[in-house]
């Protein structure tokens, strides 16, 4: 269930507050029976108020945020690097995902490599290797990244039986030669700016596992 806005009754407040006083104005000017100028002017001023108020109230209900849908992904929690990769690459992978982690909605990232899956942290999929589907493949060839924000949306979700069975949102990132594949724990929750962020880290890992380095035999 999307969880309860806490800025509900502060969203209402400018409208209710602009309500009560165009409603306090008019009675006023009803159970007024002489209107002085000076009653006019000040009749004025208030219903310019009231009236900035009540669509204050009306503009924050329409930018009023929908909560998504959160879940708690399936799987248990851990960070496994590749044994034989250089200590400067292990520091930059574990260094990028800890910022993904702790910075976005992600809650499981895999690190797909010329063939070989280097890094795999926070909730693990069932499945230790990565089988690249169509949509993986299509990334590693155009370069550029797919997000699928609901993914149980999408018919190619079954190629993603590496990441949590109920992963809600999926960015496939081109990294260099290789590919960043991260999942989140409810749909539509990576904003643009996020993507951005994603695509610029993304770039620096990928520039650095690009640099030459004695890359891991594959098994």
């Amino acid at each position: 269930m999307a969880s309860p806005d806490p800025n509900r009754v502060l969203r209402y407040l400018p409208f209710g507050v602009g309500i009560l006083g165009s409603s306090l104005l008019l009675l006023n000017r009803l159970s007024t029976p002489t209107l002085t100028a000076s009653q006019a002017r000040s009749d004025v001023v208030g219903i310019i108020l009231s009236a900035v108020l009540i669509l204050t109230g009306l503009l924050w209900q329409r930018v009023q945020p929908v909560p998504p849908d959160r879940v708690v992904l399936q799987g248990e929690e851990g960070f496994e690097l590749r044994q034989e990769l250089p200590d400067a690459i292990k520091t930059e992978l574990a260094w990028a995902s800890h910022l993904l982690l702790t910075n976005t909605v992600t809650r499981s990232v895999v690190i797909y490599y010329e063939g070989q899956v280097l890094m795999r942290r926070g909730i693990l999929g069932p499945k230790a290797e990565v089988s690249p589907g169509s949509i993986v493949q299509r990334v590693l060839q155009t370069g550029k990244a797919v997000y699928l924000v609901n993914l149980a949306l999408y018919p190619g979700r079954v190629e993603f039986d590496y990441l949590p069975p109920n992963s809600q949102g999926v960015i496939c990132q081109p990294m260099g030669r290789g590919v960043m594949i991260l999942a989140a724990n409810a749909p539509r929750s990576y904003t643009k700016q996020d993507e951005r962020w994603i695509e610029g880290l993304a770039d620096k890992v990928g520039n650095t596992l690009d640099t030459p380095w004695p890359h891991p035999k594959q098994h």
